[in-house]
């Protein structure tokens, strides 16, 4: 039995600019105007009935289709054009289709982030940007995390610092690349002793810390109106163990994963600061993970909190 791991930080996916309108995400390429504020409302849905143990891939008779709903509110503000603060706070809810163990519900960790600009070269060809952003998050429930696969959450304190680099063509077709490090702490369970690669007589178990990289193609249409885009994702962690045969998961698992996502969002024209957002990721390959097929839809609304100042 496993939990994917919750994809905060690279499937969250409020991407693009269109009409001077900007919404982003800690992993993406963007900017907000200073005083300029986004607020997003994402859905997703995430189903597996195969997972990895190991290197593994099996099947998970005893729950069927495991399901993860994620209802996630996000703000993302500009305080200056090349410094912005993002935060978001998902509702997370897990359900099985078969056996006895009952899911969970309820808030799981709040993130912040920042996000700082240094560096953009523009050309008459096309415009090469940078970005760095720093972030923290930590559990705001009690939730068990070692309840897998229905868990939360790691319930782990998780900080994070991330690169990005975008080439856009004066055509509208882009290139984003990005690598950031997940420091994890600890994680409490609900049992004093545990087995990882050895045995361990303590309720706190390690989280291990790992890396994330993301390339992604895009491209706008219709007057920058529709932005498609589809990108690659890799997470390895830097230790852990594996899931031991017929048993369950467990936070010090060794999570290894690599998605494939295609992304849409589209601004009518009719609804000013609103854009309309859709997404499709598939996990396909793993260590520890399940084998997840993800949807996700959303909406954002961006305005100015304090118009600028008219030149005299």
């Amino acid at each position: 039995m496993r939990f994917k791991i919750y994809y905060f930080l690279f499937l969250v996916f409020l991407i693009g600019t269109a009409n001077l309108l900007k919404a982003q995400t800690p992993s993406d390429a963007l900017m907000m105007e200073k005083n300029e504020l986004c607020i997003a409302m994402i859905y997703q849905q995430d189903t597996w009935d195969e997972y990895w143990e190991g290197s593994l891939l099996r099947e998970n008779k005893n729950i069927g289709v495991l399901t993860r709903n994620t209802i996630l509110p996000m703000v993302a503000y500009g305080i200056t054009s090349k410094f912005n603060i993002i935060a978001a706070l998902p509702y997370v809810k897990t359900e099985a289709s078969g056996g006895q163990m009952v899911g969970a519900s309820g808030l799981q960790d709040f993130g912040i982030f920042a996000k700082y600009a240094p560096y953009e070269i523009k050309k008459e060809s096309g415009s090469l940007s940078t970005f760095v952003t720093g972030g923290f998050s930590l559990p705001v429930s009690s939730y068990l995390s070692d309840y897998m696969p229905f868990s939360l959450g790691l319930g782990t304190q998780e900080f994070s610092l991330r690169g990005i680099a975008k080439y856009e063509h004066k055509s509208g077709i882009y290139l984003r690349g990005s690598y950031a490090y997940l420091h994890r702490t600890t994680t409490e369970a609900e049992r004093d002793y545990y087995y990882a690669d050895g045995s361990y007589y303590t309720t706190t178990m390690d989280v291990p810390s790992a890396s994330n990289a993301e390339l992604a193609l895009g491209g706008w249409l219709f007057n920058r109106a529709l932005q498609l885009e589809a990108g690659y994702v890799t997470q390895t962690s830097f230790s852990g163990d594996d899931i031991r045969i017929q048993n369950a998961g467990q936070p010090t698992n060794k999570m290894d994963m690599a998605t494939i996502n295609g992304r849409l969002r589209y601004f009518p024209s009719v609804l000013k600061g609103i854009s309309i957002m859709v997404g499709y990721t598939d996990v396909v390959s793993g260590r520890n993970v399940g084998k997840s097929t993800i949807l996700s839809g959303g909406l954002t609304y961006q305005f100015m909190l304090k118009k600028p100042q008219s030149q005299p």
